[in-house]
């Protein structure tokens, strides 16, 4: 997936960065893969917006804490899960507001890429 997330400041070069999170880091789990601050290993992103990669089949589950004020938008990359209650399929999204968490479990060789935006944005 190539994933495109606007800056929130205005004239600073343009960046790239790349960086491999491998399948024991998001096996389970969420795992930060983008950041404002580069956070647990991340990679940096000028923008209020965390983003998570996780990987899920049969029994793994887990869940994302959603702050007030914050949108939470999961994307499933590959397979299917199963995300607060609703059955989702490779291309699926979720968009959840006022939710207190993103719950993730049952996975079927699932991959799932979760994006943590200001509830006022108007990304993705």
């Amino acid at each position: 997936l190539q994933i495109w997330i606007l800056p929130n400041v205005v004239g600073i070069p343009a960046g790239y960065e790349e960086k491999r999170f491998g399948e024991s880091e998001k096996r389970g789990r969420l795992c930060l893969i983008a950041s404002p601050d580069g956070a647990q290993g991340s990679v940096h992103i000028h923008q209020d917006t965390q983003v998570y990669a996780g990987l899920f089949d049969g029994a793994e589950q887990n869940q994302l804490r959603v702050a007030p004020g914050r949108l939470i938008y999961a994307h499933v990359a590959r397979g299917r899960i199963v995300a607060n209650g609703e059955a989702l399929e490779a291309g699926d999204a979720l968009k959840l507001t006022g939710e207190p968490k993103l719950r993730l479990g049952g996975g079927d060789a699932a991959e799932v890429i979760v994006f943590d935006l200001p509830a006022d944005t108007d990304q993705p």
